[in-house]
């Protein structure tokens, strides 16, 4: 019998990846093979992200380009642009079916619809849970795996779509949470990535983030975990507590600040101040600073990034200062930064976007100037230590390439053959802004 087959293009951010992966498991479980070329596909899956115009534009050109490529091609819509009437008159009849991934689970009568008729094709039954992020995924890696513990957002700040886009925050019992990690970890998994809109809001009935998290390293088995995104407003001392404490939870905190001007903070419904922020990275950092890192007592200290927004309106000269003199005092070991851009159907979407294209630009290289110096002085900090490393993968040139528990990019010189997903001893070298390189000493 025929197989139909498919193709499928994630844009954005660890959850869409996340939910790509359950969305390779549905089609395969209705019977569609995958391809390595779009243009072999008769179906094409677009997981899109909707956060930033960059994101929405990429959209807009690829789709024409499919079709044109591959005129009888079946298109799905999925992600944050899925519901939005713009896109969808924008867009028309170029795509076969928005689907909202929390209707994942009834894909395959949708596929049945898609396909009718079409000689040799039977579409499968699947008994998918009702919930999609119970559905079991297609991993793409054999040794890194996101689980999300939840979905949507409450906390509508006035730049993001999210809310709208995924809905009100909905979380995963964490039973089901705690045997999906048992099970990968059984499996040899060696890296357990926590992730959801905001994790540290994560609650089921008494039982908070904190309380996973401990659950989670409890579990036995060799291997790290980490977590993303995580909010300031939610960032309790009972978290930072089970980080220092937990000997399997990575000391690398991401921890988005979007300004370091009061303001623009309170305008962007952001729900926390500069001070604050810079009394929970102290807090942090005394605590969770020279957590033990590998089996030879080497400590380093806690890894902090960022996300930050340059150009949200009604950022003056002046209060973008306020970011720039936040940015050398807390010294990111790494940061996202973004040049604003409106977001149909939230509150900023209504205000004038009143700092030109250049003005951004020219902030986010200033603040790229700053984070390249402190993550300098960071690195440094590991030349002559001994870290354990994550292999992931090799570069053209042979050299293994992997990570830090502080999620650090390390170039290794291969001496011995390692395996990706295997663990390595690695004596640091030399180190740049934003990789380190050492010679393997296992």
């Amino acid at each position: 019998m025929m197989k139909s087959t498919y193709y499928i293009i994630t844009i954005g951010c660890q959850m869409n990846k996340s939910d790509s992966e359950r969305f390779v498991a549905c089609l395969k479980n209705s019977g569609l093979k995958e391809v390595s070329q779009r243009k072999e596909a008769d179906l094409v899956v677009l997981n899109t992200c909707g956060v930033r115009q960059s994101a929405e534009d990429r959209v807009y050109g690829l789709i024409p380009k499919i079709k044109r490529d591959n005129p009888g091609v079946k298109i799905i819509l999925t992600g944050c642009l899925s519901q939005r009437q713009d896109v969808q008159q924008r867009l028309g009849d170029k795509v076969d079916l928005w689907l909202p991934i929390i209707d994942l689970p009834l894909l395959d009568r949708y596929l049945d619809q898609l396909f009718k008729g079409k000689k040799g094709e039977k579409i499968k039954v699947s008994s998918c849970p009702n919930n999609y992020l119970n559905i079991r995924p297609e991993l793409r890696s054999e040794f890194s795996a996101f689980i999300p513990i939840g979905n949507g957002c409450n906390n509508f700040c006035a730049y993001c779509v999210v809310p709208y886009a995924r809905g009100r925050e909905v979380y995963r019992e964490p039973e089901e949470i705690i045997t999906e990690a048992r099970d990968l970890i059984s499996r040899g998994y060696k890296e357990i990535f926590l992730i959801a809109q905001n994790v540290n809001s994560y609650k089921s009935e008494n039982f908070d983030f904190p309380d996973l998290l401990e659950k989670i390293n409890r579990v036995e088995g060799d291997f790290w975990i980490r977590f993303a995104t995580s909010h300031p407003k939610d960032m309790s001392d009972k978290l930072i507590k089970v980080i220092k404490k937990g000997k399997k939870i990575c000391p690398y905190i991401h921890l988005p600040v979007q300004s370091g001007d009061n303001r623009i903070l309170k305008a962007m419904n952001r729900k926390y101040t500069r001070e604050h922020y810079r009394e929970l990275v102290r807090r942090i950092r005394k605590n969770c600073d020279y957590k033990e890192m590998n089996s030879e007592g080497d400590k380093l200290p806690v890894s902090l990034t960022t996300d930050i927004i340059v150009g949200f309106p009604g950022e003056t000269e002046e209060k973008f200062k306020n970011t720039e003199k936040l940015f050398k005092e807390i010294n990111f070991d790494m940061a996202y930064i973004a040049r604003y851009s409106p977001r149909p159907g939230t509150v900023a979407a209504e205000w004038r976007d009143n700092v030109s294209s250049q003005e951004k630009k020219e902030r986010e290289e200033g603040l790229m100037r700053i984070l390249r110096s402190s993550a300098l002085v960071n690195n440094k900090k590991y030349k002559g230590k001994v870290v354990r490393v994550l292999i992931e993968s090799k570069n053209k040139k042979g050299d293994y390439l992997g990570k830090t528990s502080t999620y650090k990019n390390v170039k290794i010189k291969p001496k011995i053959k390692l395996k990706e997903g295997e663990f390595a001893l690695v004596k640091i070298k030399s180190f740049e802004d934003f990789g380190l390189e050492g010679e393997l000493i296992y």
